[in-house]
């Protein structure tokens, strides 16, 4: 499965300081990649209904997606796969999703708003740590609907590659299906091995 690409919209009667909203999903899955998404508003080009993507409904998220792809001068989605994550651990993984869904952008942001309290060391621009900022800044509202609403659909997609584990239900997340079926199954290649059960039952052989 192919990461999104980066796709942008340019206005010429845009706002001449450019502010990316940035935020991400799946910090906590057992499975699959964290998705980062980075995304300047157009302010002539407003979106009713915009707030933290974990509290809106699928339905709801999924009519505010194309919209934010219509409307917003620029967008990058930048998915880190769970090797990664193994390899530099899920918070540096993160960070560096980040930085590339900003260097993705076209045009470039002056500013960058992140949702959180820890900014990356290498952004590409000055930013700022808001916490809560997925439900006080639109641009990270629309940031982190465009990182959910990618990661969910990548997770069912594979559970149509990894079928018996439930990935289209709790998309990752550790849930008692999805543990159970770990123990059954074993760990798929998206599994992240070094997050507890999953490094439990790949060291011991066993989970429960």
């Amino acid at each position: 499965m192919a990461e999104p690409r980066a796709r942008r919209r340019t206005s010429a009667e845009a706002a001449t300081r450019l502010v990316a909203g940035v935020d991400e999903a799946g910090r906590g899955p057992l499975c699959g990649p964290v998705a980062v998404a980075a995304v300047i508003l157009d302010p002539l080009r407003p979106i009713d209904g915009l707030n933290d993507s974990k509290k809106l409904t699928e339905l709801k998220r999924e009519a505010l997606y194309p919209l934010i792809i219509e409307r917003a001068l620029a967008y990058s989605i930048v998915m880190v796969m769970s090797d990664e994550i193994d390899r530099i651990n899920i918070y540096q993984a993160t960070m560096s999703g980040m930085s590339r869904a900003l260097v993705g952008l076209t045009p470039a942001a002056h500013e960058a708003l992140i949702d959180g309290n820890a900014l990356p060391r290498d952004l590409p621009c000055p930013g700022r740590a808001i916490i809560g900022g997925d439900a006080l800044e639109p641009s990270i509202s629309a940031a982190s609907i465009l990182a959910k609403v990618t990661r969910d659909r990548w997770m069912v997609a594979l559970d149509q590659e990894h079928p018996g584990y439930g990935f289209a239900e709790h998309k990752g997340y550790g849930t008692p299906a999805h543990l159970a079926a770990l123990q059954r199954l074993g760990p798929c290649p998206h599994h992240r091995r070094s997050f507890a059960p999953v490094k439990i039952l790949v060291d011991q052989g066993v989970l429960f």
